[in-house]
């Protein structure tokens, strides 16, 4: 019954945490004005700005430390391991939402195309494609494990979880980061980039690269040689930046 429970927890906390991330890209869109981040202000711009740094700290803080192998060690001395995962999602879909629907609009534009023009729809274009790069992403991984639902369905089929290998294929050839490239993309190509778009475009840009940094960390550790290996020769998040080793720029030389 136990593992029952626990699959079940995992189903709604995967639940929770995609339709967090919908939410998010629905808000970015401006298809749904109602939910967009694009809303006329409301309060002064240094108010908003301010509550705005506190709601990417609210997300970002126990996003990152939970990602941790000793907050995973530490959390699992109280939370049975095959829903730790889950747990995780469950808490970054809450402060996903609270993100997006609590986010203070800051007037302003930076850039607008109009609708029907060229620009504007390559835009909307580029947009969708950053999302489908995120979500393809995922299952290139292993989406299941990544949100929670394979932890959980191998305890229910009393069979031991065994981590993913690490390997390389499609988008990962290019980036290291497809996801986060991916997020990037769905961030910045807008058709109209308002001043509250362009704050919250910055700031979880930041982020990506920050829990890029953090991630990279846990994976040099886990695959040693195979990682710092990939790292040499694999761009972090923008594909055809890597730098050429110098040997082989003086061989062409």
């Amino acid at each position: 019954m136990k593992t029952i429970s626990m699959f079940i927890y995992s189903i709604v906390a995967y639940l929770i945490g995609f339709a967090s991330l919908v939410f998010w890209i629905l808000s970015l869109s401006q298809l749904i004005p109602e939910i967009s981040i694009d809303r006329s202000p409301e309060v002064t711009f240094p108010l908003a700005l301010a509550k705005n740094v506190g709601l990417v700290l609210l997300f970002a803080v126990p996003h990152s430390v939970m990602a941790r192998k000793t907050f995973k060690d530490w959390i699992t001395r109280f939370l049975p391991r095959p829903i730790e995962r889950s747990t995780y999602i469950l808490q970054a879909g809450f402060f996903l939402f609270l993100l997006v629907w609590y986010w203070e609009p800051m007037g302003g534009n930076i850039w607008a195309f109009s609708a029907g023009t060229g620009l504007y729809y390559t835009m909307y274009i580029l947009f969708f494609t950053g999302w489908i790069i995120l979500f393809v992403s995922t299952f290139l991984i292993n989406h299941f494990d990544l949100f929670g639902l394979r932890q959980t369905y191998l305890e229910l089929r009393n069979k031991p979880y065994v981590p993913l290998e690490f390997k390389v294929v499609s988008f990962y050839k290019y980036v290291r980061h497809p996801l986060y490239l991916g997020g990037i993309m769905g961030l910045w190509f807008t058709p109209v980039m308002s001043a509250t778009h362009l704050v919250f475009a910055i700031f979880l840009t930041a982020y990506f690269f920050i829990g890029a940094w953090l991630e990279e960390k846990d994976l040099r550790a886990d695959f040693g040689a195979k990682y710092h290996a990939y790292m040499k020769k694999t761009p972090m998040m923008f594909p055809f930046l890597k730098r050429k080793p110098k040997e082989k720029q003086k061989g062409l030389a």
